[in-house]
């Protein structure tokens, strides 16, 4: 086999992966490894977990995919779950978070133009956003590095300045605004929270000027931050919000979750999707959803992450030639770096077995599992020290 037949969109880290459990990957050729990537936040119940594993077999036997122009008990099941864990009244299925982003989308212009309001079209994002690869995405977002090269910019979306507070304000006054989007707290962008305060303050302003909120949570949502949503944190909630990643722990799906009055344009034909809701990602959601709003589960996310966050921060003491911040929420950890975050990741990889993720800013995101345990998470200290203390000499010599 070789990479000459695939398109070369990727730069990949040179390892063959070949099993997972729990915490736990292995190559191909045996070497084990402590996984901190979780699939870039997605693995949140870690690998091969004996509950999806279930799930997916018992559906697997039963259904995989039929069409929405039926009715999906799964889809109304999950939906209901949903809904009753958070602010939504409706739910759309996608396979994806970008697919969630992109609906979204679609739901807050759809929603003014079903007023009368079509002059109601800009959506505003923030610099170090990331929504994902779909063209509406990328626009959202406004990256130059994933939009340079796919043609004029989209009408109608805005970036802003994260932190730069008046001229939010002056976004959400524009009579032709139709929301703003944002991660309450960024992945991509080197972990940066927005300040409850900037939250409360956003969901105040909205209200007045009628402004939609759309929250993506695709990577920061279902317990990863220490609640089940990130918003949680402020006593807020979206409009309309973008999920994915943990929603199948590993399974391709994606929801897009609205008030009511925020989806009151999206009417039959105004969206939809061919595998978007399948039985068999129904179940898997099912399964992992159930298990993502236990107590007990987002209990031992804040106890990991009080851990994580101590000794990062002794960690930095100790290695201030290596590390220059501890940031993030949660187990959305970001570890801002003085030597090159990729070079750091691969000096992590191939000589302490750690597996972690980059992220804007010249952070590293460290993004276990939410079930990891105690031991396990005194290990990726333990390597990851291991990792500083590598750096501090490959920097000295």
């Amino acid at each position: 086999m070789s990479v000459n037949h695939l398109m070369g969109v990727y730069n990949r880290a040179p390892l063959e992966v070949d099993r997972g459990r729990g915490v736990r990957l292995w190559a191909k050729d045996g070497t084990e490894y402590l996984d901190c990537v979780s699939g870039i936040s997605t693995n949140a119940l870690g690998h091969a977990n004996p509950i999806l594993v279930e799930a997916v077999k018992a559906q697997a036997e039963k259904l995989w995919h039929v069409s929405n122009i039926y009715r999906i008990p799964g889809q109304e099941q999950l939906a209901d779950m949903l809904c009753d864990n958070s602010f939504a009244d409706v739910v759309f299925f996608t396979n994806s978070g970008t697919e969630a982003v992109e609906c979204a989308i679609k739901t807050a212009r759809k929603h003014f133009s079903s007023k009368g309001e079509s002059e109601r079209i800009d959506i505003y994002g923030f610099d170090g956003s990331f929504h994902g690869r779909t063209y509406g995405a990328i626009n959202a977002a406004a990256n130059p590095s994933y939009t340079d090269g796919f043609g004029p910019p989209m009408q109608g979306f805005h970036q802003l300045v994260w932190g730069d507070h008046e001229a939010l304000e002056a976004a959400f006054r524009s009579p032709t605004t139709a929301a703003i989007i944002l991660e309450p707290v960024q992945g991509e962008g080197g972990c940066r929270e927005t300040p409850v305060e900037e939250l409360r303050w956003m969901r105040q302003i909205a209200d007045e000027t009628g402004v939609l909120l759309i929250f993506d949570e695709v990577q920061c949502g279902m317990g990863r931050t220490g609640k089940l949503w990130a918003h949680e944190w402020a006593g807020i909630a979206p409009d309309i919000m973008a999920i994915a990643k943990a929603l199948g722990g590993g399974f391709p799906i994606g929801a897009c979750l609205a008030t009511a009055d925020a989806a009151c344009g999206m009417t039959a034909g105004a969206h939809g999707s061919t595998f978007g809701g399948n039985p068999l990602a129904m179940a898997v959601g099912i399964a992992a959803f159930g298990e993502l709003v236990k107590p007990e589960l987002i209990r031992n996310v804040n106890e990991i992450a009080g851990y994580l966050k101590q000794q990062l921060a002794g960690l930095q003491e100790r290695y201030p030639d290596v590390i220059v911040d501890v940031r993030g929420k949660g187990l959305l950890v970001g570890v801002k770096l003085v030597p090159n975050n990729r070079d750091f990741m691969a000096l992590a990889r191939d000589t302490q077995n750690l597996l972690i993720a980059g992220g804007g800013d010249n952070c590293c995101r460290i993004l276990p599992p939410l079930n990891m345990t105690m031991d396990e998470a005194r290990e990726a200290i333990q390597r990851f020290e291991g990792a500083c203390e590598v750096a501090r000499k490959q920097m000295a010599a």
